[in-house]
């Protein structure tokens, strides 16, 4: 779950970073994110991996229950094989099959309904960052951001860490009124 919030993260950062891309004069300015701390410390952040989670529980919970269902059925045939007759035992053979399927299906269903809600949640997210990097990109007159999450970096001054900025202005643009047009 970590993964896609890093890569889209990224994906903002180096948009921002190369939409007001300048010559250099004399080198580029930098600064650097942390997509992944953005998302674990800020509020809407924190937020959404929660939602993510509940969901993720639904779907979990949903699964046990049919996985339950299925054993009380396994547990049913194997106590009861020697005295059911062979129309009865055929019958909860064929039930124990159609919860299989139906388990199965609904295994696939909740990974795509996840897949999905991470996907709109992750892109909104994005989308209410993009406009919020950048404007710290032009406010510290940056040429480039990078995500340490995904940067690869070995090596960077701390005072071009910008994530704590982007969590502030995050969490600030959330909690100001929306404004009425």
């Amino acid at each position: 779950m970590r993964k896609p919030i890093r890569l889209i993260v990224l994906i903002a950062a180096a948009a921002a970073g190369l939409a007001g891309l300048a010559p250099a004069q004399e080198g580029g300015k930098l600064g650097m994110i942390n997509s992944q701390e953005i998302l674990d410390k800020s509020a809407e952040g924190r937020k959404a991996l929660a939602q993510l989670q509940a969901a993720d529980k639904k779907y979990t919970d949903e699964i046990t229950r049919m996985d339950d269902q299925i054993k009380q059925l396994q547990s049913r045939l194997s106590a009861q094989r020697l005295t059911l007759t062979a129309d009865a035992a055929a019958g909860i053979q064929a039930d124990i099959q159609k919860k299989q399927t139906d388990r199965q299906r609904a295994a696939e269903d909740a990974t795509r309904a996840m897949q999905e809600l991470q996907a709109r949640t992750f892109g909104q997210i994005q989308s209410e960052l993009i406009p919020i990097i950048e404007q710290l990109r032009k406010d510290k007159e940056l040429d480039l951001i990078f995500d340490l999450a995904k940067s690869g970096t070995v090596f960077y001054s701390p005072a071009l860490d910008l994530t704590a900025e982007v969590i502030k202005r995050y969490d600030a643009s959330k909690a100001a009124p929306p404004v009425k047009k």
